[in-house]
């Protein structure tokens, strides 16, 4: 449609403020979009040919209309039609903005809605290919490229159509899209009324009535998706995992009730955040994959040292960009749906990786730092952990808020008798450290699966605790003599040769069994540090690399 075909319109009765001197050849300017826009800076979401319609809610004092012309004029739009709504005018500043770039400026009367304008513009666009609409959306597929995120296609329905839209994760945890987000609260809902829509099979989208308020949920379904699952068990841990890591459109508004060209947008805009979802899973790929050959690692005999080399050589180098270990912990989980069905490990594994991503999360880490695997019938996660040089404490997850977030995620998933158990583990400060930790982090889950609540989370700490606190219970007489067995050796070996080995052994556990930190703290070197501990070892015949043998010299040091 052409800028001169429009202002001839007179149930619009648009005025045109700045326009043609002697060249007329700029009213035949062809018009190829109409989106609604109050940003200061447009200028990522225009490709040019557009008729921008603006309530001018970004101008508030002059000179404010300068830098807001000179993007669109540099961006190619066919013309500026401003609402006198607003200001109860079109202020002076942007019409002097608009002869000074030579932008064409059309004045929007109180009475004329942006909707008429963009109804009219559309109707004459669908009567040809949508071939200008593909150069639109091929212009946010670039930018969705760039970016890395679908929230700039999401600003296009924003400004075409005057609608919030957001994409949610199906726990409710906002991907991308308009801000602030929804409350939690609201967000929860709305994705559990998609879960329940889809296990029943209905047809998307799906309306939604939360208050006074009218969503469609729309499905995004992954551009290329997983070959399906096997039969069976195969079949239900599958989709029990898939529909937890779906992604979902939500539109503050009834689409059923949309017009034709408005429906195509939203198809195309679904496909191209179809394209990022499918992007995201492509990286938790190659995340699974790294997850998967460091257990392969743990279970092999490669020496601990060979450990980065290996790992460099596969995914570890794209995930970390970095060519040597980072400090992680790993946490493990299992569930139940009740006394005789376990949930499926991989269902468990992306409710984790969602709960860990979370901003407001116990740690909080990106996406990019969660490696997640499943291992028989457990679901065991990698978090690589900050580095904060100057945080006075090194970051850990927190093992309270982790329960926190879960409890919140899992309230409407599980059952009434479903129970989720989460061990976490020590962080791991090397390699070398990595198969006492997985030890620690599975004994934490047994620990966990005793607890009174329905998604219980155990850590370090908490093993402590549970040995101290049993030791109460044990007779005084059984305790001396076990602290004597395990520990008197150790005191002889001291006594007879000078030397302070009893000393070292609780320096080592007190640093959770890390040789780095250990040495640093008792000022020898590591190679010194690791003939103490082997000696130790001699001596008691314990193998300080299980958790079971640390557990037992920390209540032999207690009771003793």
């Amino acid at each position: 449609m052409r800028l001169r075909e429009l202002l001839g319109v007179e149930e619009l009765g648009l005025l045109l403020l700045v326009g043609p001197d002697a060249d007329d050849g700029v009213l035949d300017r062809a018009i190829r979009a109409v989106p609604t826009i109050d940003l200061a800076d447009p200028g990522r979401f225009l490709t040019g040919g557009e008729l921008v319609l603006t309530g001018l809610a970004w101008w508030q004092r002059d000179g404010d209309a300068d830098p807001f012309v000179r993007i669109l004029d540099r961006a190619g739009v066919t013309a500026l039609a401003a609402g006198e709504v607003e200001h109860g005018y079109v202020p002076d500043d942007v019409v002097r903005a608009c002869r000074r770039h030579g932008l064409p400026l059309i004045a929007v009367r109180p009475e004329t809605s942006f909707t008429a304008i963009t109804e009219h513009v559309l109707r004459r666009l669908q009567r040809r290919p949508v071939g200008d609409l593909a150069a639109v959306v091929e212009r946010h597929r670039r930018l969705l490229t760039d970016q890395g995120a679908p929230d700039s296609v999401l600003e296009l329905l924003r400004s075409s159509l005057g609608l919030d839209v957001r994409v949610l994760s199906a726990t409710g945890r906002q991907i991308a899209g308009a801000q602030p987000p929804l409350r939690a609260k609201t967000a929860v809902a709305l994705a559990a009324r998609y879960l329940a829509a889809r296990r029943a099979g209905e047809a998307a989208p799906h309306r939604v009535a939360l208050g006074d308020r009218l969503y469609s949920l729309v499905p995004v379904r992954d551009a290329a998706p997983p070959s399906a699952a096997g039969a069976g068990a195969a079949s239900t841990a599958g989709e029990h995992a898939t529909e937890l890591g779906d992604w979902l459109l939500v539109v503050d508004a009834d689409t059923s009730a949309w017009p034709a060209g408005d429906g195509d947008l939203l198809d195309r805009i679904v496909e191209l955040v179809a394209d990022a979802r499918s992007a995201h899973h492509q990286e938790k790929a190659v995340l699974s994959d790294l997850a998967r050959r460091i257990l392969d690692l743990l279970y092999s005999h490669v020496p601990p040292d060979e450990w980065p080399v290996r790992l460099r050589s596969t995914a570890h180098c794209v995930v970390t960009r970095r060519d040597r270990w980072q400090r992680c912990q790993f946490v493990v989980a299992e569930g139940e749906w009740d006394a005789t069905r376990p949930i499926p490990a991989a269902a468990l594994r992306v409710l984790l990786e969602e709960a860990l991503i979370q901003e407001d999360g116990p740690v909080p880490v990106p996406p990019e730092d969660v490696a997640g695997t499943v291992d028989a019938e457990q679901a065991v996660l990698l978090v690589r952990l900050p580095e904060r040089p100057d945080a006075p404490r090194e970051p850990v997850l927190d093992c309270p808020a982790l329960q926190r977030r879960l409890t919140a995620v899992l309230t409407r998933w599980l059952g009434p008798t479903g129970s989720v158990s989460i061990g976490v583990s020590s962080p791991v400060p090397a390699p070398g450290n990595a198969r006492r930790a997985l030890d620690q982090a599975r004994t934490a889950l047994r620990v966990a699966a005793d607890g009174p609540d329905r998604v219980t989370v155990r850590g370090p700490d908490d093993l402590t605790s549970h040995i101290l606190a049993l030791l109460p219970l044990i007779p005084a007489e059984t305790r001396h003599a076990f602290a004597t067995r395990l520990l008197g050796p150790l005191r002889d070996h001291d006594s007879r040769h000078r030397t302070d080995l009893l000393p070292t052994l609780e320096a080592f556990l007190d640093c959770d069994a890390s040789w780095t930190r250990c040495a640093a703290r008792l000022r020898l070197h590591v190679n010194s540090l690791r003939h103490r501990i082997a000696r130790i070892e001699h001596l008691t015949g314990r193998d300080l690399a299980r958790l079971e043998t640390r557990l037992d010299f920390l209540a032999a040091l207690r009771a003793g």
